[in-house]
């Protein structure tokens, strides 16, 4: 299994990167090579410091970055010689299978789509996160790569997200359902109302239109928009998950008799925390590229990085991409067909 990390993307430079790529390594002898993508110069300086020594890494020299305030394509376009641009021709060229990259967003999913291209039949890649709940988890997408869509790409994102809830997060018949403002069949915009009408043709586990209030309810385990829509809902359930644990730390810490019932309930609050953690999922796989790409946060510090490779290089095991490409091309036909009927 052969991964390309760009090391160049993150707030806190590459030797935080390079710590994750290391414990990823004494983790997981499945990984055969990883590739650091980056400034020679910075790797070489931040490698001795770590005790960091393995015939499995290969360096690669890049001499520019896409930063986050870049145009994504333009600056793919004008930086040849960028971290990212490098670490996605490697997967183009057959010599890794997937590449992670903690840089900015459109860059990345802009050199999924130009350099490592899409899978066959599909139209439009996607951005998929992961989001704990109470027993299990949910897969949103799209999560903001695509701000106008059509039914097509959405329906396209349903077929991607119940493949990667099945083969990854190990949903036995994942339920799919298309976020709008009512679960009655008639509730929507024409976006959602033509895409409902194009998933009850394929073949998903499809339960029809999910509201907001059904995401943390175990209704659904894979939910379709919008990145539009994808994002909002995204950083506004980061956002309360931060504001939720700041006032209940506030409010526990306001007396002494709540004081003591927070120091009895801390096992309790640390498996909460644990499982709201999100550098246990370490970021989020980029759907629909003809290898795997996967975003990890910015802000990442060595255990995010290690997760990002684990999650990453348990989807290359499952052969996710290969599954896509049947289920899309499948869905493809009957999608054609139901088309040519309609004509007809």
């Amino acid at each position: 299994m052969r991964i390309a990390v760009d090391v160049m993307g993150g707030d806190h430079g590459c030797g935080v990167i390079i710590a994750g790529v290391k414990s990823a390594l004494e983790e997981s002898k499945d990984l055969t090579t990883i590739y650091l993508v980056g400034n020679k110069a910075d790797i070489h300086a931040a490698l001795p410091p770590r005790g960091f020594r393995d015939h499995r890494v290969r360096i690669v020299h890049a001499s520019e970055v896409v930063e986050m305030e870049d145009k994504p394509a333009i600056a793919l376009r004008k930086k040849k010689d960028s971290s990212i641009a490098r670490a996605a021709e490697l997967v183009r060229d057959g010599e890794a299978d997937a590449l992670i990259s903690l840089g900015n967003t459109g860059g990345i999913f802009a050199a999924g789509t130009f350099k490592v291209g899409r899978i066959a039949g599909v139209d439009r890649g996607c951005i998929a996160t992961v989001i704990p709940r109470q027993t299990n988890e949910f897969v949103l997408l799209d999560a903001g790569a695509n701000i106008e869509c059509k039914p097509l790409h959405l329906a396209q994102f349903a077929v991607m997200g119940s493949v990667y809830s099945r083969e990854v997060l190990k949903r036995k018949n994942p339920r799919v359902g298309i976020l709008s403002i009512g679960t009655e069949d008639n509730k929507g915009n024409e976006l959602t109302l033509e895409t409902f009408q194009l998933c009850k043709k394929l073949d998903l586990n499809f339960i029809g239109n999910v509201e907001g209030h059904d995401l943390f309810k175990d209704r659904v385990d894979v939910v379709v928009c919008d990145g539009f829509v994808g994002n909002i809902v995204l950083k506004s359930v980061e956002s309360l998950a931060v504001a939720m644990f700041s006032m209940l730390k506030r409010e526990l810490m306001h007396t002494t008799q709540r004081k003591l019932g927070a120091y009895l309930a801390k096992g309790a609050f640390h498996s909460i925390r644990r499982r709201m953690d999100p550098e246990v999922y370490g970021g989020a796989p980029l759907l629909g590229f003809n290898g795997l790409v996967f975003k990890a946060h910015a802000s990442a510090r060595e255990r995010a990085v290690t997760s990002a490779i684990r999650v990453t290089a348990n989807a290359v095991k499952t052969q996710i991409n290969q599954i896509i490409a049947r289920e899309i091309a499948a869905a493809n036909t009957i999608l054609q067909a139901e088309t040519a009927a309609v004509i007809a």
